[in-house]
């Protein structure tokens, strides 16, 4: 068995991992320890069980485990992402601007609540909410602001919007035009994951009917016109904000994972056309060794459905790329400082367990939007990992360990179990539509409160190990002022657009929707006719509906 592994291996290296390096020789640098001890790419057991190879493979190869790149960190780093957004464009355009001279490798954009929910800053329901918990965009001309000097065919994007996410889409490839990029050429990740809204976060606008038309229309439109973005990013962190387990998070991720597939294979796509393009995003949260097993599991799930149920040919379409965050809701306001320690031992988790790109929280995010300061210090901790602590050197380090083994194939177990229940239910939209999804969340969330309130679970600062010094940090706060600035900005706008060719084309819009065609092209020219947000929304609003939840508990 050790003879027919190693020769396995040998195949696998010659075949898929020296091609690689040979793309990226920034990291053929020598991999050894500070005794000079020579780390190899890749650690095998002496005697495997015989379903060793079945489990973990090599890594980019089925099913995974290991990792979708046969050389992982060694070939190139991770993507270090920091989420920004806050108050007007021009605001988080400086923010932006800082953390690429400060060595981020990719762009994130947190948007305010107004535009996660459709209206524009002028919009009464706005009031007291504009770029308080991102960056106000109503209209082309903000998108344009939030972008300039930065070309878009340069940098990697992601945007964390889902109900409106093909409105935000189609203003960026308008602002990408207007710079005169290659749609073909534009890298990044639109979130677009609205079944995660009705489960945990609330965010939502349409029916689930039509808020999947919108995502299938994003999939088949960037097949075609903008083959290397990324058409989706299933959201398990936000379940994981809103009380889930480590389990809960991988099943009901991949649950609503297998709603979109069916979702598009339904709409006419073939699904190697579209499932390279689909992402993930999880959270790292505390418990490390867990954490970095669920990872492993997660890919391993992926893989086996991706082939075995939806008849995926292509090898990339078995791949569960994700993005990771450290966990906002173990961060404390007290004892602030302690969050750093908090989000490194999260960050190595995430890095452990195999991220393509990280975001690290700021220590002071339970207080307040991160100061620059704070902000810096969280990058900083990706660079430590990256680059002085060595983990990236050599692939999948903690292979082999028999409690992370114990813990990937225990995890990958329950969270199978989970998504057999909601199959037999009819599936996520089913689950969600009775409840279920949430109310499983709910009591997760009730559980770990009273471990908290009980002793049994430690916070360290909140709960045990108390002081009454609690350091002085200076808060970023947003100027109240900007909420004039945008609805000027906005009254500005409707005064010197063509309004008969607005109107035009919300009936279109409108003609569209209620019919079957692909709304993304129409969309973009909406948006570079200067019609808003709010605007496109509520003539969708019109058509659509909006939807309600059920009561859970």
């Amino acid at each position: 068995m050790t003879e027919r592994l190693h020769q396995a291996f040998h195949t696998w290296e010659e075949e898929s991992v020296l091609p690689m390096i040979e793309r990226f020789p920034e990291r053929r640098a020598p991999f050894v320890t500070s005794s000079g001890i020579p780390l190899d790419r890749l650690y095998l057991p002496g005697d495997p069980d015989p379903d060793y190879l079945e489990q973990l493979g090599f890594p980019g190869e089925y099913p995974l485990t290991r990792g979708v790149h046969p050389t992982m960190y060694r070939g190139r780093l991770w993507t270090m992402r920091q989420y920004a957004g806050y108050a007007t464009a021009e605001e988080t355009n400086r923010r932006f601007r800082y953390l690429l001279e400060q060595g981020q490798g990719g762009l994130s954009v947190a948007f305010d609540l107004p535009t996660q929910i459709g209206y524009d800053a002028d919009n009464p329901i706005a009031s007291g909410e504009i770029g308080k918990v991102g960056v106000s965009i109503s209209s082309l001309d903000d998108m344009a602001r939030l972008f300039e000097n930065i070309p878009l065919d340069q940098v990697s994007t992601s945007m964390t919007i889902n109900a409106p996410a093909a409105i935000l889409l189609a203003m960026y490839f308008a602002v990408a035009r207007r710079q005169g990029a290659d749609l073909n050429r534009l890298r990044g990740t639109v979130q677009n994951d609205i079944l995660k809204e009705y489960i945990a976060r609330g965010t939502y606008i349409f029916p689930p009917a039509a808020a999947m038309r919108l995502i299938t229309d994003v999939f088949s439109f960037c097949r075609v016109n903008a083959p290397r973005w990324n058409t989706i990013s299933i959201s398990g962190y936000h379940i994981r904000e809103a009380g889930s387990s480590a389990v809960q998070e991988v099943a009901f991720t991949l649950a609503n994972a297998m709603a979109y597939v069916r979702a598009a294979i339904q709409a006419g796509l073939a699904v190697d056309d579209f499932a390279p393009q689909v992402a993930f995003f999880f959270n790292a949260h505390n418990l490390f060794l867990e954490e970095v097993a669920k990872f492993r599991a997660a890919r391993r799930m992926w893989a086996r459905l991706m082939r075995d149920r939806f008849g995926a040919a292509d090898p990339d379409s078995w791949k569960l790329r994700f993005h990771a965050q450290t966990a906002g809701s173990t961060l404390t306001a007290q004892q602030p400082e302690n969050n750093v320690v908090r989000v490194t031992l999260q960050a190595l988790a995430a890095v452990l367990g195999g991220t393509q790109s990280l975001h690290t929280n700021s220590m002071d995010e339970a207080l307040a939007l991160p100061s620059e300061h704070a902000v810096r210090v969280a990058l900083r901790t990706q660079q430590v990992i990256a680059f002085e602590s060595g983990v990236g050197d050599t692939v999948d380090p903690l292979a082999g360990s028999y409690v992370v083994e114990h813990l990937t194939d225990e995890i990958e177990r329950r969270a199978t179990a989970y998504l057999d229940k909601i199959e037999a239910m009819g599936g996520a939209l089913a689950a969600i539509e009775a409840g279920y999804i949430q109310r499983e969340i709910q009591e997760s969330a009730y559980q770990a409160q009273q471990s908290i309130e009980r002793g049994d679970t430690i916070v360290v600062g909140v709960n045990a190990f108390d002081t009454q010094n609690t350091p002085h940090l200076e808060l970023l706060k947003v100027d109240p002022t900007i909420e004039h600035i945008q609805r000027q900005r906005l009254a500005d706008l409707r005064r010197r657009r063509d309004e008969a060719a607005v109107q035009a084309i919300l009936v279109r819009l409108e003609e569209t929707a209620a019919g079957q065609g692909n709304l993304m092209p129409l969309l973009i020219e909406a948006v570079e006719g200067d019609v808003t947000l709010g605007e496109i929304c509520n003539r969708l609003r019109q058509v659509w509906g909006e939807y309600r939840a059920p009561a859970t508990l």
